[in-house]
């Protein structure tokens, strides 16, 4: 499946239009205790382990919203945005959610 931030596939019209995707994960408040605790592997400012974390979040949420489009029928998946949300009570935990339009090529 094609996903792609942008209106449009590059020579590939959009034949059907099938409607909104999206996909959602949330991390618990642990990790932030894990950041601090993992301290060490900060390196010029970065954190290896939060930022592994971050990208299994995101790579989750996106899986999770190409399985909606697989199920509507559809080749590919364009306008896709990504949002980071910090929800529940202070703020403990964080919400990646994907969305896009599913659409046949």
């Amino acid at each position: 499946m094609i996903i792609t931030t942008t209106p449009t596939v590059e020579n590939r019209p959009a034949t059907q239009y099938l409607g909104i995707v999206t996909g959602e994960t949330i991390i618990g408040a642990n990790i932030f205790k894990d950041f601090f605790a993992g301290i060490r592997d900060i390196v010029g400012g970065r954190s290896g382990s939060y930022e592994k974390v971050l990208r299994e979040a995101k790579d989750t949420a996106l899986k999770e919203m190409q399985e909606n489009a697989k199920r509507l029928g559809a080749d590919a998946i364009v306008g896709i945005d990504l949002d980071y949300e910090t929800v529940g009570a202070n703020g403990g935990m964080l919400m990646v959610t994907a969305s896009g339009t599913a659409v046949r090529l």
